[in-house]
């Protein structure tokens, strides 16, 4: 299996990484198709780089990892994503960090799913920093990556790709529930940039 990342930013090079460091291929795509293919040299380990619609073509599943107010353009120049699972990782933040600018009727996600109608849209990694992406800064402890979607093989390719990179997947209902996966998200935000936390910071849900 390809697993195309469109996006070069902290959390589009950190997923990268972390895949081709558990064998999986991966295809990263960037509006800067230079940019894509020196992180794919950096990455070694048979990743590949280059535009956004070359890297969508090679894989079956797409992770989008840009912010979301490019989200449309992406998509866009992503062309064909019919049949594809699209993974959404974005939340979407005001540009101070401190609110969302979608929410309780929709969600980025929902939002996702009908910019790419015939794709099979699944949110997941929204509640994570990039920081937490490589192993090392994990070991010993297990970090909850919540997926949520409405197609239920969709979901399964993506919580295997979660576990395969060391992190907890975590059955977290329809593509809706987005709508409150994405607070979380925000209010991770806070905890690590305004209460103090840092960058480790990462929700867990637990059965008391």
């Amino acid at each position: 299996m390809t697993v195309a990342i469109l996006g070069t930013g902290n959390m589009g090079a950190g997923i990268a990484r972390l895949l081709a460091s558990k064998g999986i291929k991966v295809a990263i795509g960037s509006r800067d198709p230079a940019k894509a293919a020196k992180l794919a040299e950096e990455i070694g380990a048979g990743a590949q780089g280059g535009g956004v619609a070359a890297a969508a073509k090679l894989a079956d599943v797409v992770i989008l990892a840009v912010n979301y107010p490019v989200v449309a353009e992406t998509i866009r120049e992503a062309g064909g994503l019919s049949g594809k699972v699209l993974v959404d990782i974005s939340n979407p933040i005001t540009p101070d960090y401190k609110a969302l600018t979608v929410g309780h009727t929709t969600s980025a996600a929902e939002e996702i799913q009908k910019l790419a109608p015939e794709a099979k849209v699944v949110k997941a990694f929204n509640t994570i920093f990039a920081q937490l992406l490589p192993a090392e800064a994990r070991e010993g402890r297990a970090v909850q990556v919540f997926v949520a979607g409405d197609d239920e093989a969709a979901k399964k390719v993506v919580s295997d790709i979660v576990a395969k990179g060391g992190f907890e997947p975590v059955e977290s209902g329809p593509l809706s529930n987005a709508r409150y996966l994405e607070p979380v998200g925000e209010i991770n935000i806070h905890f690590g940039f305004f209460l103090g936390w840092g960058t480790s910071a990462a929700p867990a849900w637990i059965k008391a």
